[in-house]
């Protein structure tokens, strides 16, 4: 809308529907969300108005929540999903503390689907081949595009933690500073959309893929996660002694509770599943250890005070406010619940059957569509509208026939 609309108020309105838009443009039936099809009220958040700095004529983003009309956050609404389950723990006197671990592909520009795609020329005038991760000189090549990602992220107040070349060719990973989890929601989507405005005018594509290329290691977005009481700020996974404590156990249980239920929220399309397909760096398992990349919930090697959770079921496709509900929502439950965990495994290890998650979207469809939980913590409306919208997306990726099918099963008999 027009900067002078914006200033004067002016409210904005969209259909109910388009909250359950699928990725290729359509909609699943209008009883998911309203047989009238209303519109809801798009009320910015204050906080989250932002001046582009990639955008060569003044243009501003304001992050909104969806309300009904009647006032209320609309329950189709991620970020209003995440929102409500902060709100359940700040109900107890707890507050959720998370960050998040983004990986990206910066390729050259990809103009037929039908071909791979490549890394950029870097200023030698050749491709990456591979060689490069976690080298000091990997991204010399990008140095123009990431000196202007740098200076995008600070005039948007994104503060970074750690930034590197990851294992894939041309595969880069940001750490964002850990904070409220609404704040790191908004940041990640915001960090998202900048890589990919400021990737177009340097002639480069960014893609947030879970898994762009074969034979390469896919793109996760990590979850960390904490909680600390309101008021004192202590770490409420860690005694004053500095052991673990009962509370630890049990958002590690209610994790453990939810990851299969809520896999198709973590791994959301059809391709999240082809970078589950290698269990080292993209663990497919409700297991959970200390400090083992297998395991899908992580407890990385730290101090008693930062003692976390790291979620590395989600990969970077992901919804970031979805995940992060998700993930704080199955952990609250478990506290709630006083869950107990499974043993911590260590070392090379067989995932047990009830440990083990879904492998493909359908199948992952499948088990949110008959979860209880699922409905009890996200409301009946969301679920089913989410399933319907995925299996929209689903029903389309298996109206074509891949190269592969072509190429390995044509000849067979």
């Amino acid at each position: 809308m027009t900067a002078e609309g914006f200033l004067e108020g002016r409210r904005l309105q969209m259909a109910r529907g388009v909250l359950l838009q699928c990725i290729m443009g359509g909609y699943p039936p209008a009883r998911f969300y309203g047989s009238d099809d209303g519109d809801l009220a798009l009320v910015p958040d204050p906080a989250q108005i932002h001046r582009l700095p990639w955008s060569s004529q003044p243009r501003a983003l304001a992050i909104c929540d969806a309300h009904e009309l009647t006032g209320e956050s609309s329950p189709l609404s991620t970020r209003g999903q995440l929102k409500a389950v902060i709100a359940r723990y700040a109900a107890l006197g707890l507050a959720p503390v998370v960050a998040t671990e983004l990986e990206f592909f910066v390729f050259a520009p990809n103009p037929d689907p039908m071909q791979p795609f490549q890394p950029p020329l870097g200023l030698d005038g050749r491709r990456e081949d591979g060689h490069s991760a976690f080298s000091i000189s990997s991204n010399n090549g990008l140095r123009p595009f990431f000196n202007e990602v740098y200076e995008c992220m600070a005039a948007l107040g994104l503060p970074r933690d750690t930034f590197m070349h990851e294992m894939g060719v041309s595969q880069f990973e940001i750490n964002l500073l850990h904070g409220d989890p609404l704040l790191l929601a908004d940041q990640t989507l915001l960090f998202k959309h900048l890589l990919k405005e400021v990737a177009l005018k340097h002639g480069l594509t960014v893609v947030c893929m879970a898994k762009p290329l074969a034979h390469t290691p896919g793109s996760s977005m990590h979850i960390h996660q904490s909680i600390v009481e309101i008021g004192s700020g202590r770490n409420v996974f860690s005694d004053k002694a500095g052991e673990p404590t009962e509370t630890f156990r049990h958002f590690i249980g209610g994790q453990q509770a939810g990851l299969a239920d809520f896999t198709a929220l973590f791994a959301p399309n059809v391709n999240s599943y082809q970078r589950l397909c290698h269990p080292f760096a993209s663990p497919n398992n409700a297991c959970w250890s200390h400090d083992n990349r297998a395991a899908g919930l992580r407890i990385p090697a730290s101090s008693p005070v930062a003692r976390r959770v790291e979620n590395r079921l989600p990969g970077a496709d992901a919804n970031p406010y979805l995940a992060i509900a998700a993930s704080l929502a199955s952990g609250l439950y478990g506290i709630e619940h006083k869950l107990e965990p499974s043993e911590p495994i260590q070392g090379e290890f067989v995932v047990p059957d009830n440990l083990s998650l879904p492998c493909t979207l359908h199948a992952a469809l499948e088990r949110l569509k008959r979860s209880q939980l699922a409905k009890e913590l996200f409301g009946k409306e969301f679920i089913e509208g989410y399933i319907a919208s995925k299996t929209m997306e689903l029903t389309s990726f298996f109206d074509e026939i891949t190269p592969w099918e072509r190429r390995v099963l044509a000849a067979q008999a």
